[in-house]
């Protein structure tokens, strides 16, 4: 009897390493084992179609997989799920002899079946979309004893011109809050210290008359003790009382990430965003007033194909102007399907590549000197795990999403900690900071 034994390789966003911890946890369910790269015979690229490079990156690996598994002369198989499966469907067999099995984000249920199928030699394909899959009654096995992601709603309404992602993962739809609350209990009794509620757009949250910011402070008294962070925010449905959910209960997060995308009211008009700049703005001053040491990150597109130099300053004008913490820029990747597939692309690839790193540069100062503003300051930590380059510092994450590198060389904090650290200096990217008494 054959064994079956499995590897996933993630890509993309928070929900794809949510989706992951779901499909290991069927895959285990069913008897399947997880395996290291060399040793799995079904391996699974969970896989990202935000932008053209994020997909280049899995064909290439597609490539790179291709070669090493013919050499190794056993009986495995590639497959594609999540949003690249589902975009581009039963061409990834037509293109790729390499993939036997795609399956798009609502058909992982499927897997163990198609997986033993492809193994047989047969071709496996699920990329139905539905209107009512949420995994709630899947517990997703964690890849850490830390961290963990809830997804509270699948799929988006939005339509944004530029975006792929309602024809990847189809319409809204929400988790149950029992099914939620469930899942926030178990992760209370297993000891978790940090959770991260999922969504495409959490600000649309609805079950049956319970909307996030409900449901946000539902978690927040059942886990006291366990810091609470979420995303995405979608600012036209950013409301008054998430800001004052935030402000109210300490153990969520002061940091929100909420989408630009652009500081022209011409471009959010065509990108079909909903909102103004002014609002934008609005949106940001309630949160700080309400929240004053809120941390606030971004997403920026540049060279939208209808981009002109005065949109183009409009934005690096509009992030001046909130001076965000950090940034996720990008330049305009068309999407195959979308609206603004179909536009007149007039902002030459040149120029497109200039303006970004215009973005980049304005932001990368801006944060520095936001970093510089926390030296100083007491923070408390979550601590994490040794730093990267030396492993006798350490690293933790603030409340506010920043991280922090301390000396640990006596090994005294262990991961899971919350200590006190005072901030003596600071790049761009990262504080360093000194414990401070925690007794």
């Amino acid at each position: 009897m054959e064994q079956y034994s499995f590897y996933i390789e993630t890509y993309g966003c928070q929900m794809n390493v949510s989706d992951s911890e779901i499909v290991k946890s069927i895959l285990l369910s069913d008897g399947m084992t997880a395996a290291s790269l060399d040793d799995a015979n079904i391996i699974l690229l969970n896989t990202c179609s935000v932008r053209d490079n994020a997909e280049e990156r899995v064909l290439n690996r597609i490539d790179t997989l291709h070669h090493i598994l013919r050499k190794r002369k056993q009986n495995a198989v590639i497959g594609v799920i999540g949003c690249m499966a589902e975009r581009l469907k039963d061409k990834l067999f037509d293109s790729l002899n390499a993939v036997s099995i795609v399956v798009g984000p609502d058909e992982y249920k499927k897997l163990p079946e198609l997986a033993r199928n492809a193994l047989e030699g047969h071709n496996g394909l699920a990329i139905e979309l539905s209107m009512e899959e949420t995994y709630s009654d899947i517990i997703p096995a964690r890849n850490s004893d830390m961290f963990a992601w809830v997804s509270i709603m699948r799929g988006c309404n939005n339509f944004c011109s530029y975006c792929v992602v309602p024809y990847t993962r189809g319409r809204e739809r929400s988790r149950t809050v029992e099914s939620i609350l469930k899942e926030i209990n178990l992760l209370k009794e297993e000891n978790f210290k940090e959770v991260t509620l999922l969504g495409q757009n959490v600000n649309s949250y609805n079950d049956n008359g319970v909307r996030f910011p409900d449901l946000l402070r539902k978690i927040a008294e059942i886990i006291p003790e366990m810091r609470i962070r979420f995303v995405t925010s979608h600012p036209r449905d950013m409301s008054d009382a998430l800001i004052e959910t935030i402000a109210q209960y300490d153990n969520i997060c002061n940091y929100i990430h909420l989408p630009l995308q652009s500081g022209s009211n011409r471009i959010l008009k065509d990108m079909n965003r909903r909102y103004t700049v002014e609002h934008f703005f609005e949106l940001i001053d309630k949160i700080r007033r309400l929240i004053p040491h809120c941390a606030l990150s971004t997403d920026v597109i540049a060279g939208y194909p209808i981009e002109t130099l005065e949109d183009h300053q409009a934005t690096l004008d509009a992030m001046k102007h909130v001076r965000f913490d950090s940034a996720f820029m990008f330049k305009y990747s068309p999407r195959e399907g979308t609206r603004a597939a179909k536009m007149n692309d007039e902002v030459p690839e040149e120029e497109k590549i200039r303006r970004l790193n215009e973005i980049i540069e304005q932001q990368n100062q801006i944060s520095r000197e936001k970093n510089e503003e926390e030296i100083g300051r007491i923070f408390e930590i979550l601590v994490e795990a040794p730093s990267k380059k030396n492993v006798l510092e350490w690293a933790g994450r603030t409340d506010t999403n920043k991280l922090v590198i301390f000396n640990n060389k006596e090994k005294k904090y262990k991961q899971g900690d919350l200590i006190k650290i005072k901030v003596i200096r600071s790049t761009g990217a990262t504080l360093f900071g000194e414990v401070i008494n925690n007794n």
